[in-house]
């Protein structure tokens, strides 16, 4: 059974740092959804790009990660929330693009519009998706790990979401629940399941109506 770890919602200064020399000290690498918006932060940017030099891999999660963008009605919205990341992040960007939604731990006709669809597959980015959330914010919060370990036993491909910023004061946590995955017979991967990649390098790989606000007037999208 694998196991992709992912981690949202950063940079955050000093949390993704800590990550990292824990990913570096059980020779895991990860993927990291970034906001725009933190990356604006020397320090944050530095974060990153460790994460970068030392093989995680780098995506981007929108700008602001205020309102999913099957709900955002400004029509610049696209500019706004993806494409001005894909130019903060630069080199640092993984070269298939790699775009995550915020989606607040659900997937749905919310996470996407219509227009961000049409950037995605136009620019050739790739739309990862997830399908272990085990709630690193929702309380008792120390208990995300038992419940992260409970859905990957349901699964033969697990892509685990983990936020930088709800991690922060609860760290030693995912060493702990390292050494259970890694004791209970998981593997740790870096790549992603094509299950959780309905978009790949700008080729619509699956129907997207359950994901697109609209998708009827989405090209590739049925």
């Amino acid at each position: 059974m694998r196991v992709t770890l992912t981690f949202d919602n950063g940079p955050k200064p000093g949390a993704t740092e800590a990550i990292l020399d824990v990913l570096a000290a059980y020779g895991i690498r990860a993927t990291f959804f970034v906001i725009g918006k933190c990356l604006e932060n020397s320090e944050a940017r530095r974060a990153a790009e460790r994460a970068h030099d030392e093989g995680h891999w780098i995506g981007n999660h929108t700008f602001s990660h205020e309102i999913p963008l099957g709900l955002d009605m400004r029509p610049d919205h696209v500019d706004r929330e993806v494409a001005s990341v894909e130019r903060l992040l630069g080199k640092l960007g993984h070269p298939d693009r790699y775009f995550r939604p915020h989606g607040k731990g659900k997937l749905g006709p919310h996470v996407l519009s219509a227009e961000a669809c049409e950037y995605l597959i136009q620019n050739k980015c790739t739309l990862v998706t997830w399908n272990n959330v085990p709630g690193d914010w929702i309380e008792p919060r120390l208990e995300w790990s038992r419940r992260a370990l409970q859905n990957m036993q349901g699964l033969a491909w697990s892509v685990l979401v983990l936020h930088d910023p709800h991690l922060a004061d609860i760290m030693s946590t995912l060493p702990a629940f390292l050494d259970d995955a890694l004791s209970a017979g998981f593997e740790f991967v870096q790549e992603f399941p094509l299950e959780c990649l309905p978009i790949l390098r700008g080729e619509v790989l699956r129907p997207l109506m359950d994901l697109v606000h609209d998708s009827n007037s989405v090209a590739g999208t049925a």
